[in-house]
């Protein structure tokens, strides 16, 4: 959300323009990158960056090189971490996995990536810039089909110089031990890709590999936990808790310690819901402990907050989630950033006027989706059945940046709860070559394939969790 929100020019595709030097400047920085919170909006505290299968990421990077196959890299999408997480597997990791079995590369190695338009918006020209440099490709996600980044996308599948990343995600959820339904965005790009090559007399395969990402702590930080919860406690109006106390925050193993901090967090989900439930005119239950239950609850303050937002673009309320907010988020683009802006010395100061509330009124509408968005996520029964510190404080972040917003800030420097490890795993490479159905002899076998290979996808991304 634009913090002075005010009618601007259309918002303009950014064509990629790879650069060597920019690409060799961001890989010295890296280590710098990860560990430094050098922006506002990057968690970072990363010390540790380790693999599970980089030799077999090395392999088929050479046999992308030979021209043998077109790769795919299927990222999971975890945080904003995770492009630093790839970046020092394919600049460190990858080339150290090849030295070691010997396998000829040429370095540096990178891939083609898709990214959200609107991440200029808010990290500023400069990571527009960036991107741009790095070989990214904006996509306007609630568009129902971008066709000037889906026609570059496919032009780079089938002839870029390295690999493509995509995020079959879509979207961060803030945990690492739960992977989000994926959308078939990326099994439908890959048979695309092997559509183009037939079309072109090329007999190249076409090869999609997932890899997981998972985050944890390397030095639990229970005392800044403890800190966290009491600040969001007496945010949200919890300051009579009975579980608050110096004893929660000692570093002395304690078997009822993790647990009672998962109450503690429940606890404050339910007074947010609650909050909720009275702004949007529910009537929450008098036992939080009763009734309907959390998840139930959270469901009804979604569909009321995205209907509300709906009600006001004049959009319909089918579709999940996902495409629920991406629609909104397309029809407040649509008044914020305007045609008529383009030449701006022919509208009139009356006009302009005019646009300028449009794009005010569309900046608040948004912002529930933009709730949605931070707390789709948010489950009790992920916190209750391994109240471990990873998702102790993912849940905490999450609610962090729930309150947060809800305060107005668009984009909070979450705090730091303790230096963290990342470890990725290389999955089994997957042959889309062999599946792919020509749509012209079979469109419903064409379509079940797509359906085949998303699944296959999420299953294998939920089966790298550790």
């Amino acid at each position: 959300m634009l913090s002075h929100p005010s009618a601007h020019p259309p918002l303009d595709f950014i064509p990629p323009s790879y650069s060597l030097w920019v690409l060799q400047l961001v890989h010295g920085i890296l280590p710098l990158l990860l560990r430094l919170r050098l922006w506002r909006w990057l968690p970072a505290g990363i010390t540790q960056v380790e693999a599970t299968g980089a030799e077999t990421l090395a392999e088929l990077y050479r046999q992308f090189q030979q021209g043998q196959m077109r790769l795919i890299l299927a990222f999971r999408h975890v945080e904003v971490d995770d492009p630093l997480a790839g970046l020092y597997l394919l600049s460190r990791l990858v080339p150290q996995a090849a030295r070691r079995q010997g396998i000829p590369l040429q370095l540096p190695l990178h891939a083609h990536f898709l990214y959200d338009r609107g991440m200029p918006l808010w990290g500023g020209r400069w990571l527009g810039w960036l991107l741009a440099h790095l070989g990214g490709i904006p996509v306007h996600r609630g568009r129902q089909v971008d066709r000037q980044a889906l026609g570059m996308a496919r032009r780079l599948l089938r002839d870029g110089q390295f690999p493509f990343a995509v995020a079959p995600e879509g979207a961060t959820n803030g945990h690492s031990e739960r992977v989000n339904p994926l959308a078939p965005g990326t099994a439908q790009l890959c048979f695309w890709c092997v559509e183009d090559l037939a079309k072109a007399g090329r007999s190249e395969a076409v090869v999609i590999v997932p890899i997981g990402i998972q985050y944890s702590y390397a030095e639990p930080s229970w005392p800044s936990l403890e800190r966290l919860l009491q600040r969001l406690e007496k945010v949200s109006g919890l300051t009579d808790s009975p579980l608050t106390g110096d004893s929660l925050a000692s570093r002395d193993a304690n078997p009822n310690r993790n647990s009672r901090y998962a109450q503690r967090l429940c606890r404050l989900g339910h007074q947010v819901l609650a909050e909720m439930e009275k702004f949007y005119s529910q009537p929450p239950p008098s036992d939080p402990g009763a009734g309907l239950s959390f998840n139930t609850r959270l469901e009804a303050v979604f569909q009321q907050a995205l209907q509300t937002a709906e009600h006001h673009f004049g959009l319909s309320s089918q579709g999940d989630w996902n495409v629920r907010c991406r629609r909104l988020e397309e029809a407040a683009w649509s008044q914020i950033y305007r045609e008529e802006l383009r030449h701006p010395k022919t509208v009139s100061p009356l006009q302009r006027g005019l646009l300028d509330w449009k794009a005010q009124q569309a900046a608040l509408f948004m912002q529930p989706m933009r709730l949605v968005e931070s707390c789709v996520a948010v489950r009790e029964e992920y916190l209750l059945e391994k109240p471990s510190f990873e998702r102790l404080a993912e849940t905490a972040l999450i609610l962090f940046d729930v309150l947060a917003r809800l305060q107005g800030e668009a984009y909070p420097a979450r705090p730091r709860l303790g230096w963290r490890r990342v470890h990725l795993t290389i999955g089994d490479p997957i042959s889309v070559t062999e599946r792919w159905v020509n749509p012209q002899k079979g469109r419903q076998e064409a379509r079940q394939a797509v359906a085949q290979l998303t699944q296959d996808l999420q299953l294998a991304l939920e089966s790298m969790i550790r």
